[in-house]
């Protein structure tokens, strides 16, 4: 944080906090009116557990995750839930480029990556009736890395 500029703090925020914004206020009253609605953020372990050299993000998706908790006591007796999902480190073009096999192994309890299937999963339990009285909650998917 110490070299950032304000920019590259203030754009991430931007797109994870008020991107939460501007993509979840238009759906809460339709939503609320029919007591029935899905709020699924999709943040990131680093909101949990901060990554070194990457603050702005961390506080971003920590900020996401409040918001998500907070949502979630504001919409609940309307039936509808807020949770957010948090991927640790998953199979992806771009994690290929940070995470060699071997140092995922070393960070990830379960020694591997976890695969995009494994959030869709969750996202789409999360989705589902099965999820009625699933909500305001933080949920990683990352092998055990927390």
């Amino acid at each position: 944080m110490a070299g950032m500029e304000l920019d590259a703090w203030q754009n991430v925020l931007d797109v994870t906090l008020t991107g939460f914004f501007n993509v979840t206020k238009p759906l809460l009253f339709p939503m609320m009116r029919t007591r029935w609605g899905r709020v699924i953020n999709i943040s990131s372990i680093s909101g949990l557990i901060g990554n070194a050299g990457q603050t702005n993000y961390s506080a971003a998706k920590a900020g996401l995750n409040g918001a998500t908790k907070a949502l979630a006591r504001e919409v609940a007796s309307r039936s509808v839930t807020v949770n957010a999902v948090t991927p640790g480190i998953i199979e992806t073009s771009m994690s290929k480029k940070y995470f060699t096999e071997e140092k995922i192994k070393e960070l990830v309890p379960m020694k591997r990556a976890g695969t995009t299937q494994e959030v869709a999963d969750l996202v789409s339990f999360l989705a589902s009736d099965k999820a009625n009285y699933i909500s305001g909650q933080i949920i990683s998917v990352s092998g055990a890395l927390i």
